[in-house]
């Protein structure tokens, strides 16, 4: 009998895991050509796992010709080459997703589909050529003025902020802009971060020295008085206008009890205004940036979500009372995005491609989301969830009727070969995320096998 302990698998799935090591055993021949393998049945009894781990296992080996199947009779290893030694195990890659989920409802799509390849390889020729050796020399350590210029437009435009495009900071991804905004306000300072939330904001402060204070997330985003009673908080990190992965959006009322929080000493709002372009109910959110009369908010964007991850340019809207701050401080840095890409953009955004790109995905996305929303509601879980969260950004959630533990359903998922997450997962002190709550990204889901997924977590909810 095949023995293998699964406790061992580190991040991946079982059956990824236990696929990996019958993998092992037939190139190094300890599994002979002809050899009959265990039943699905017994050899899941005899490691202690679902049938279902079993069962994947078998069939991606099946798939790559390891095994032969024959009816009634079972599961037959195939004839391969062997290595002249062993081949080393696999190594089990720490905190990364599993590259075989049947189902991954966490989802990393997003931000990719519908690139417009080829206006984007046209305006890249045309900035080649108009450009020239321009394109060579150092660029402003604030980014190229053009494509300020076009980012102050398109601001105006499209979220009603009058900015100086002296202002406007670009960055090579978010992150980057995270560790300016703590080289700029202080290490010494108190940051506030969303319970749930994003985690990588936080990770950059603590790792920059700072202290990290939690702020709990209602249906309206972060309340003024959590500003007020959180201990010594002197910069809070909130996304008003969507909040991941509630989806809470703060109400004007709200966002004024922000700023009035802001105005009492040296206190900052970074507003993070991540996947917020993607409403499909209504006018975009007005941001809080916008409101802002005593420049105390630093607002934060970028393009991972609306054109690619890859692309890599995030920006940062500086308030002018920061402005001499920053170019003293941090005048002294490189631009960390390429020329062209910033020229290239810059005519994206200024000749109408960005918006046009826009509308149309907002249409790939809605008709994406209805699909997903038509599946669940036709599906055995229709009358076990609640759908919330669906009118903007790229992910809705599922209240679960059901009492068991969010961890008790991720882990049989994960013997199915399905990928969840849920709310409790973005939460850093506990209680701070409503239970029970799936986040679906739905820009990745695979919408063939996605009746099937949800078939199944329905038949394990009690």
């Amino acid at each position: 009998m095949l023995t293998y302990d699964l406790e061992q698998r580190g991040k991946l799935a079982r059956y990824d895991y236990l696929y990996r090591r019958i993998k092992e055993d037939i190139l190094a021949g300890r599994l002979a050509a002809g050899e009959k393998l265990p039943s699905k049945r017994a050899l899941a009894a005899h490691l202690g796992t679902a049938v279902v781990t079993v069962e994947n296992a078998y069939a991606q080996l099946l798939a790559e010709g390891y095994l032969l199947s024959r009816e009634k009779r079972g599961y037959y290893v195939c004839p391969v080459e062997h290595s002249a030694e062993p081949p080393p195990p696999e190594p089990v890659p720490q905190g990364e997703v599993p590259l075989r989920w049947r189902l991954d409802l966490r989802g990393s799509g997003g931000g990719a589909e519908g690139f417009p390849f080829s206006v984007w390889a046209r305006l890249t020729r045309r900035v080649l050529s108009e450009r020239g050796e321009e394109l060579l020399r150092a660029v402003p350590h604030s980014g190229a003025p053009a494509l300020r210029q076009a980012l102050a437009r398109h601001l105006y435009r499209f979220r009603g902020m009058s900015v100086d495009p002296e202002r406007i900071v670009v960055g090579a991804g978010t992150e980057y802009l995270y560790n300016l905004i703590v080289q700029l306000l202080g290490r010494d300072l108190v940051y506030g971060l969303e319970d749930p939330g994003y985690s990588k904001a936080q990770r950059v402060y603590s790792l920059n020295g700072a202290r990290c204070l939690s702020l709990p997330v209602d249906g309206q985003g972060v309340p003024p008085e959590a500003l007020a009673a959180a201990d010594g908080l002197q910069v809070a990190h909130l996304s008003p206008n969507h909040q991941f992965p509630t989806g809470a959006v703060t109400p004007i009322a709200r966002r004024q009890g922000t700023l009035r929080w802001a105005m009492g000493g040296e206190r900052y709002v970074i507003e993070d205004d991540y996947d917020s372009e993607f409403r499909f109910t209504g006018r975009p959110i007005p941001t809080l940036q916008s409101i802002d009369r005593a420049g105390r908010v630093l607002y934060v964007n970028t393009f991972s979500r609306t054109l690619a991850p890859s692309l890599r340019v995030s920006y940062l809207v500086l308030p002018e009372t920061l402005l001499a701050r920053y170019r003293e401080r941090l005048g002294f840095y490189s631009s960390t995005v390429p020329a062209i890409e910033q020229h290239t953009l810059a005519l994206f955004l200024e000749e109408g491609y960005f918006d046009a790109h826009l509308n149309r995905m907002r249409v790939v996305y809605r008709n994406r989301r209805d699909r997903v929303i038509a599946a669940v509601r036709s599906s055995p879980l229709a009358g076990r969830c609640r759908i919330a969260g669906a009118q903007a950004g790229l992910h809705l959630l599922l209240e679960l009727d059901t009492r068991r533990p969010d961890e008790e359903l991720a882990a049989q998922a994960e013997e199915a070969g399905i990928a969840l997450s849920f709310l409790t997962d973005f939460q850093r002190l506990p209680g701070r995320a409503a239970p029970h709550t799936l986040v679906l990204h739905y820009p990745g889901i695979d919408l063939e096998r996605l009746p099937w997924g949800l078939e199944q977590l329905a038949g394990w909810l009690e």
